[in-house]
């Protein structure tokens, strides 16, 4: 009997492997209808600019909301910005560090998000400014020329400044706790909603009312936001840019699933996977999808397609098949069509660019570099 129920787990083990191992061989990537990116929901066929924001991208959005990423709330009922430290000679003369509270303040309740921010002294101002998403704590933000997560150094030397915030003041990166923060204090509504807000979403909020402090502060042009996210980080990256306008460029680092990534592609991640072991990111419904891309009425393309007429950066690793970097680049050339609309001819090539070799066609560009993850 004993022998036959280990018999029995074997072959439970074995089948389940099976079912869920990832693919890793292009050959077994299989084909793939994406959903059309210029017709809307009645059948119209977009074919201008102003149909395309009148019409399709609110039906895009409201898809991604109700089956990806859930809504991100707009509504507050005051904003407050607090200088807690200034040192003007931050990277030894070059910068001018700030550290800034954001409070919002919502039915008497208030959370508080904090802003690190490196600003080069001498430059002309208004500067635009690298904004950072940041899932991995605030020691990896220290600014130091040996730091290449957080390169605030380099940047200052290119003439940017550079901000950064750390996503567990707005959601903790947890099954769970990610509620603790902005959606239990803020909009405990959310958590009741299908369609409500998650972790991710959260992170672009976040991303969203530091934007708000920039439109205060004289040295940031905050018209040149590039939000940059890594990861998990980048899937947030995206979203925050395809909701917020004025994000000027979206910079997604291997953002794998359910960022850049073609979700009907098999390969690396699925939509399986990350639901299963990060389903705080997502809405409950986005798990129905699971090993069912084909019926989600989304894919990644259209992800892209909302920075329109805004510019998006795709950065990939060559070693890093998890985040399938061909399956990203596919999706930023299925997404051009949409650029076309506002008179922006690219033409990215059909294969992917050799390894650490930049494609550039504004306002899309891509690069897959040597290394890992």
């Amino acid at each position: 009997m004993e022998m036959k129920k280990e018999i029995l787990y074997l072959l439970l083990f074995t089948l389940t492997t099976t079912l869920f191992a990832q693919n890793y061989d292009e050959t077994k990537a299989g084909s793939y209808v994406l959903p059309e990116l210029l017709k809307a929901q009645n059948g119209k066929e977009i074919v201008s600019a102003e149909d395309w924001d009148r019409i399709r991208r609110p039906e895009i959005l409201k898809l991604f909301e109700d089956n990806v990423y859930g809504q991100v709330p707009k509504d507050f009922d005051k904003i407050e910005f607090k200088v807690l430290e200034q040192n003007y000679k931050a990277l030894n003369g070059k910068a001018t560090y700030k550290q800034v509270a954001v409070d919002v303040i919502r039915n008497k309740k208030v959370i508080t998000v904090q802003v690190h921010l490196f600003i080069p002294n001498k430059i002309k101002k208004p500067v635009p400014v690298f904004l950072t998403i940041n899932h991995r704590g605030l020691d990896t933000m220290q600014a130091s020329p040996e730091n290449e997560f957080w390169p605030a150094e380099e940047i200052v030397n290119s003439g940017y400044a550079i901000a950064g915030f750390d996503v567990k003041d707005v959601a903790p990166d947890h099954k769970t706790d990610y509620v603790n923060q902005i959606l239990t204090k803020l909009y405990p509504e959310q958590t009741l909603q299908p369609n409500g807000m998650r972790a991710l979403g959260a992170w672009g909020w976040g991303v969203s009312r530091i934007i708000d402090y920039f439109e205060t502060d004289k040295d940031i042009d905050a018209s040149k936001v590039i939000v940059v996210g890594h990861s998990r980080g980048g899937k947030a990256a995206l979203w925050c840019g395809a909701q917020d306008r004025r994000v000027a460029i979206a910079v997604s680092n291997e953002s794998g699933n359910s960022g850049a990534k073609i979700s009907r592609r098999n390969f690396g991640e699925t939509v399986e996977v990350i639901t299963r072991n990060f389903p705080h990111w997502f809405v409950p419904g986005y798990a129905a999808f699971a090993n069912n891309e084909g019926n989600l009425p989304v894919d990644q393309h259209m992800l892209l397609a909302l920075m329109a007429p805004r510019a998006v950066y795709v950065a990939s690793a060559a070693d890093d098949s998890w985040a399938d970097p061909k399956g990203q680049y596919l999706a930023l050339v299925a997404a051009q069509p949409v650029f076309s609309l506002f008179g922006l001819k690219t033409s990215l090539p059909a294969n992917m660019p050799p390894n650490n070799e930049q494609v550039i066609q504004l306002p899309l560009g891509f690069h897959n570099r040597d290394g890992i993850h």
